[in-house]
């Protein structure tokens, strides 16, 4: 069930859990002192590759006659579609590039290719997401409106098709995301017509988007516009797919606790840090998964320093796992597939009423 008390769950107390705080802004300043022209070849050298791999992907899918060819080509933009998704403007809308003053690499301008619109994933991520991460009726990306993901959450019968709501939700999970965000900006305009104005910003950047990749793309491939038009939709499932599995591995395994809005009284810096890190989890990844799944198999260190820049999550890992076994605060973390089946068993399970549920188990 939801925490309440924080600091008696994790067996600290007050000096513990500010000497834990004064410990992870210590690695902030390191790594705020260290990042320079390293950091900033990093992300450069991302949007290069990104770019390039978009564009050898579309010119072998548009020349290659056979079906491997087509094959290869949308595999490769599928993946370019999750860099840029992931790795470059998830983690630019974070700011965590904006210390280099670059004109177009800055949260504030960055625009996503994907049908939500950045402005609106901003305040819904990174404030109502990461300020109040897994605080029960204050962050919405909890079930993200839709999927039931702890017993806190009151039952209703439509819950039964919670199974099948989940397996629509990765497919289209761009467009869930760009509602979700939508929704929660709306909730935030003080008259009706600031919420027509944000839908109309949605509709507008939904029809760049859809008019890109499926009308556009496909016209200039002329005769063979069913071809690109195929790539595309394909190319879009598996990023929606590929999204869909890093982010609830990061948020809905066991481990990761949810917290009623009470444990937001009194709250220090160093007592956010704490409730960070027991409301994520990680899953292991070499550097290439890490890198496909923009850095986020790191989602622990990610929410303590969503502003920090990605390439250095994993320097900062062995900090704070150290941190971890020294304050004897656990540090969930497991292989993808362990991560994404308890998930999914979460899901599955409390798509039930709750007198169908054992009393006593992982699912909570």
């Amino acid at each position: 069930m939801a925490i309440t008390e924080v600091a008696v769950y994790a067996h600290m107390n007050p000096a513990d859990i500010e000497s834990l705080g004064n410990e992870l802004d210590a690695i902030r300043s390191d790594i705020e002192e260290q990042r320079g022209a390293r950091d900033a070849r990093y992300i450069h050298r991302t949007i290069a590759f990104q770019r390039t791999l978009d564009a050898v992907s579309r010119l072998t899918i548009a020349v290659s006659r056979g079906r491997l060819g087509w094959i290869l080509g949308t595999a490769g933009l599928a993946t370019a579609k999750s860099i840029e998704n992931m790795e470059i403007g998830h983690n630019v809308g974070h700011g965590q590039w904006d210390w280099m003053n670059d004109p177009e690499i800055r949260s504030s301008t960055w625009e996503w290719d994907m049908a939500g619109l950045s402005s609106q994933w901003r305040y819904s991520h990174n404030f109502r997401h990461h300020v109040y991460t897994n605080v029960l009726g204050m962050d919405e990306d909890i079930g993200f409106g839709v999927i039931r993901v702890t017993r806190d959450q009151p039952w209703r019968p439509r819950f039964l098709l919670q199974p099948l709501q989940n397996l629509f939700l990765a497919a289209t999970f761009e467009w869930g995301i760009a509602l979700h965000d939508l929704y929660s900006e709306q909730d935030r305009a003080e008259t009706p017509a600031g919420r027509t104005a944000e839908s109309r910003a949605l509709i507008r950047k939904i029809a760049r988007q859809a008019g890109k990749d499926y009308v556009l793309l496909p016209a200039l491939s002329g005769r063979r516009w069913r071809r690109t038009l195929a790539a595309d939709l394909t190319a879009n499932i598996a990023r929606n797919l590929w999204a869909y599995v890093v982010i609830f591995c990061g948020h809905f395994p066991d481990g990761a606790e949810k917290f009623t809005p009470e444990a937001l009284e009194h709250e220090t810096e160093a007592d956010w840090y704490l409730r960070q890190m027991l409301g994520t989890a990680n899953f292991d990844a070499g550097p290439v998964l890490a890198f496909l799944s923009g850095n986020l198999c790191y989602q622990i260190e990610h929410h303590l320093f969503p502003d920090l820049p990605s390439n250095r999550y994993a320097e900062i890992a062995v900090r704070v796992r150290a941190l971890c076994d020294k304050y004897e605060i656990p540090y969930t973390t497991g292989t993808l597939a362990h991560q994404y089946l308890q998930t999914l068993r979460t899901i599955n399970t409390l798509a039930l009423p709750d007198h169908l549920l054992p009393d006593r188990g992982p699912v909570r």
